[in-house]
C-alpha cells in the first residue's frame, strides 16, 4: 500500500508510460475510498517556481510539479521507487501550499 512520502510509478491514464509520482496523502482507513493524491515529477522543466527539484538517486534529474495534484484510485500505483526524506517532503507541501495559496 502506497504511503506519504513514498515515490511510485503511477499509472495517470496518460498515453505514456506511468510517471513517478510522490503519495501526499494520508493513510485512509478501511471505511474510506481507497484513493491516493498524487505530486507527478517530470522532466520536462519549464523553469517555474511550481517546479521543485528533489534529487534522489531512484529519479532523473527533475521535479515534482505541484500545479498538477492527481487522485487516482491505489491501484493505480505500480511499483514503489523510494521515499523521500521528512526535509525533502516539506519542499514538495509548500510548494503545494504555494501553488493552493493555503
Amino acid at each position: 500500500m502506497p504511503s506519504r512520502g513514498e515515490v511510485w510509478l503511477v499509472d495517470l491514464g496518460m498515453v505514456q508510460k506511468a510517471p513517478p509520482a510522490l503519495i501526499l496523502n494520508r493513510a485512509f482507513k478501511e471505511s474510506d475510498r481507497a484513493l491516493i493524491s498524487v505530486i507527478p515529477h517530470t522532466t520536462s522543466l519549464r523553469g517555474s517556481d511550481l517546479e521543485v527539484p528533489i534529487n534522489v538517486p531512484f529519479l532523473k534529474p527533475g521535479a515534482f510539479l505541484v500545479q498538477n495534484p492527481v487522485t487516482v484510485p491505489a491501484v493505480k500505483a505500480e511499483r514503489f521507487l523510494g521515499k523521500l526524506t521528512g526535509q525533502q517532503l516539506a519542499l514538495v507541501e509548500a510548494g503545494v501550499r504555494d501553488w493552493l495559496v493555503l
